[in-house]
């Protein structure tokens, strides 16, 4: 991992869904600029091989196992970080969830999942590190947005919901936290070619209906975007390096799109 120009340097981030692609991307991309990185995620093996990655390139970084539904959990993971890293000046949400369901197909439990995971979890993860960023005289929250959140259309009305409900939140902890130097800043990308849309999980299921392996809906997307390329994980890290560093200092309560025009 090549070093760049220290932008973070002596921050501490911790970055939830660490170990996934979107995470991933971030971290690495933070510790090239300097941070050192608590890897979140709640399939451990996939955190250790991010952290891992980054220790051998010389970066400072551990994986901690963290479901960002329960606090206990979190209130863990902010004391591992100040021990091992110090106090908390960043922190990812990246953590989320969704089923590709009609409104009518949706149920219950999986509107209650994407809610719990991609809401619950950054509320209590904001909850969790804010007094660390206190201590560190300041900080910045960063929160996974999406396209869904500028026009939610007609699938997953959860998904649709819980990201338009983050910016709700973004703007909250932006207002409460901005006497202590914190920022709050929602981050919505378009189309991003990850195992999210293309892999089969618990978290975010996918058959041939719905995955951008199909390359009819590779091409859909693909049609959807103006700039004519569906975005990579790095393209959404180098949103959320920006609004971490000192460049946006006066950004806060807002959402940052990057979505190839995507959202026009």
């Amino acid at each position: 991992m090549k070093k760049m120009s220290n932008r973070l340097l002596g921050k501490v981030a911790i970055i939830t869904g660490g170990g996934g692609a979107m995470g991933g991307a971030q971290a690495r991309l933070f510790s090239s600029e300097g941070a050192a990185v608590c890897v979140a995620d709640n399939r451990i093996e996939k955190a250790q091989e991010v952290a891992d990655e980054i220790v051998h390139s010389g970066g400072k970084a551990f994986a901690t196992n963290l479901d960002v539904r329960n606090a206990d959990e979190w209130a863990t993971a902010v004391s591992k970080t100040e021990s091992e890293l110090g106090s908390v000046s960043l922190l990812c949400n990246n953590a989320g969830a969704n089923f590709r369901v009609g409104f009518e197909e949706q149920t219950e439990d999986q509107f209650r999942l994407i809610m719990e995971v991609g809401l619950n979890g950054a509320f209590l993860g904001i909850q969790a590190v804010v007094p660390s960023m206190r201590r560190s005289g300041g900080g910045v929250i960063l929160n996974m947005g999406s396209l869904a959140a500028i026009r939610p259309g007609g699938g997953s009305p959860g998904y649709a919901a819980q990201k338009m409900a983050m910016i709700g939140l973004t703007r909250s902890a932006a207002h409460s936290f901005a006497k202590d130097n914190i920022r709050s800043v929602v981050i919505s990308p378009g189309h991003v070619d990850t195992p999210f849309l293309r892999g089969n999980n618990a978290h975010s299921p996918n058959d041939w209906d719905t995955s951008i392996d199909n390359p009819e809906n590779y091409a859909k997307r693909l049609d959807g975007t103006p700039l004519g390329r569906l975005q990579r994980p790095e393209d959404i890290a180098n949103a959320f390096l920006f609004a971490a560093t000192d460049d946006a200092a006066m950004i806060t309560g807002s959402m940052i799109t990057v979505d190839g025009g995507a959202g026009m």
